[in-house]
């Protein structure tokens, strides 16, 4: 593979949550060096919603000398709000490009049947995956007509201000007409339901004459997290009142397992790498919000996807409305002395296969 990378997540925002409550650019920056010294990437996926800090850091990481995709994802929003949107985030990829010029790779969207409003329905992805005719009319094919002609608008405002290359991080539900796009695109995680097929659904990326990227792929960190795969998140219970009386926990009693997590990027990174693919980026660097604890309930790293666990240092609003809550605050790394978290062995596992594709 060409491109070897990992997802940075700068803010993506659900029901009005941040995922990154306390964004710092020099933070931003050290972890980017990391990215690229420790787990030897030269490319990493901007995601989030805020444009500044998208370009914040996204200039940091081309001046770390690692090629930007850059992600701008405003979700829940109809198909008109987040066009304008994507036009605005094109503008400002622009002056990324003139800086680096063929460092910068522009997404104009992340799984928008899923995320964005107004091609099946429901207000948001848990809706619209539970509504009762979702996977009827999906089998169908219904929705694939709205999100071509979605994906048709967004890449034509975008390619008015932007001059890199173009592409849409699609989930394996889309039909996309990718002629016009540089880059085919996907969204690949391998829980038990695709298992059998994995190979088959990666391969069908490779009939459009384009070069394929895995934008995001992943596993938790619990046992049997490798089979749940995109669902792995659902141990979280989501019914929690998070801001009010009681912080989050997990759904139920569960082990926690870096190994499986290491395994499975392992065996992922070795599928693509013999496919051809050419760029992947493992889903995550770091999840500020779900921070690890000796208290198995309350240890909301395992229903994360990230290379490390963070220790509750940067939860914003969310830590001051629960100073109780058994996460620590003040504890920072011993591997790289003032971060808010620590390598996990799927952090090993990334850089140890990214380390032997520069050989």
């Amino acid at each position: 593979m060409n491109r070897r990378g990992v997802c940075y997540d700068v803010g993506r925002v659900m029901w009005g949550q941040d995922w990154r409550p306390e964004f710092s650019p020099d933070e931003a920056l050290s972890e980017l060096q990391i990215i690229r010294d420790g787990l030897h990437c030269n490319a990493v996926r901007i995601c989030g919603q805020d444009l500044g800090r998208l370009v914040a850091a996204g200039g940091h990481a081309l001046d770390c000398g690692l090629q930007v995709w850059l992600s701008p994802e405003l979700w829940d929003h109809s198909p008109g709000d987040t066009i304008g949107y994507i036009a605005k985030a094109a503008e400002a990829a622009e002056e990324l490009h003139r800086h680096r010029p063929g460092q910068v790779v522009f997404s104009v969207g992340s799984e928008a049947t899923l995320f964005m409003a107004g091609i099946v329905e429901g207000g948001s992805v848990f809706e619209r995956l539970e509504h009762p005719d979702f996977w009827k009319r999906v089998q169908a094919g219904e929705h694939n007509g709205r999100l071509n002609a979605f994906l048709a608008e967004a890449a034509e405002r975008v390619r008015e201000v932007f001059h890199g290359p173009v592409t849409y991080a699609s989930v394996p539900l889309e039909t996309v007409e990718w002629s016009r796009f540089d880059v085919v695109s996907a969204d690949l995680y391998r829980g038990a339901e695709l298992k059998d097929r994995f190979t088959d659904v990666l391969h069908r990326y490779f009939a459009f004459g384009r070069p394929v990227a895995i934008t995001e792929f992943g596993c938790c960190t619990y046992r049997g997290a490798a089979d749940a795969g995109a669902r792995g998140f659902a141990i979280l219970d989501i019914s929690a009142p998070g801001q009010d009386s009681t912080p989050a926990q997990l759904s139920g009693h569960y082990v926690r397992d870096e190994s499986e997590q290491a395994r499975e990027l392992t065996e992922l990174l070795s599928i693509f790498d013999a496919a051809g693919v050419d760029a992947t980026f493992v889903m995550t660097f770091a999840a500020p919000l779900n921070p690890t604890s000796d208290d198995p309930l309350y240890d909301l790293d395992m229903a994360s996807y990230s290379l490390v666990k963070s220790f509750g240092g940067r939860l914003g609003p969310l830590g001051a409305a629960h100073p109780q809550a058994p996460w620590d605050r003040s504890r920072l790394s011993t591997t790289y002395p003032g971060m808010p978290w620590e390598p996990k062995q799927s952090f090993g596992a990334v850089a140890d296969f990214y380390a032997t594709a520069l050989r």
